[in-house]
């Protein structure tokens, strides 16, 4: 006889509960409750899961600072950083957090635009390795199309001579071609998402253990 796990069982029961309490939560009152109790649970575990996971950060750039390896001057930087930024945070409290979202916006805010910046650079770079290999319409569809938005949205003085391409083509790309291209991918990573949920709510994939 076939031993059945347990831990695929309870996972399998609570997504269901969540899936039920979603879909008949308005007509079941303790079914909304019993989702909303156990979406509470999910996000306390993974509160502590983003602990245990700082705490292995930690450890692991710990361990090559002690052993002096390669690239160890960056993780005492970010051991330094991690710390300062703990205490500053546990010791501001509510009463200065508008010191600590400013601090940690001065930081956030500079590297999400370096690597958007690098991004850019990265998909031209891209289509025209693409162009040199595939020369389709499609290709140089894509290769324009990035040209122009980067064209249209840099800052320079050169730009204010071309109003058109400024005040026209790229808010026209923005709001339908881009916009568009965006909605489709979020669709995509959403029905990804609910295959993936679904897989492992019906035991097909097991990323909580059994087998």
């Amino acid at each position: 006889m076939k031993k059945i796990s347990l831990l695929p069982v309870i996972a399998m029961s609570i997504g269901l509960l969540v899936l039920l309490g979603y879909l008949l939560g308005p007509f079941i009152p303790l079914l909304n409750a019993l989702r909303f109790e156990l979406t509470q649970w999910a996000a306390i575990v993974a509160g502590a899961a983003l602990l245990v996971g700082v705490g292995n950060l930690f450890s692991v750039h710990l361990t090559k600072i002690r052993r002096r390896e390669k690239g160890s001057a960056y993780s005492l930087l970010l051991l330094v950083s991690l710390l300062g930024t703990l205490m500053l945070g546990v010791s501001a409290g509510a009463a200065r957090g508008q010191w600590m979202q400013y601090m940690v916006g001065a930081i956030i805010v500079p590297v999400e635009v370096s690597l958007m910046a690098l991004l850019a650079v990265t998909l031209v770079y891209a289509s025209i390795r693409l162009l040199r290999r595939r020369s389709d319409g499609m290709t140089v569809l894509f290769l324009l199309s990035a040209l122009v938005m980067l064209t249209a949205a840099i800052s320079l003085p050169f730009i204010g001579t071309i109003p058109m391409l400024g005040d026209w083509i790229g808010p026209w790309l923005n709001s339908y071609p881009v916009a568009g291209g965006a909605r489709g991918l979020l669709i995509g990573v959403a029905l990804g998402a609910l295959v993936t949920g679904l897989r492992v709510l019906f035991a097909m994939d097991r990323p909580y253990g059994g087998k």
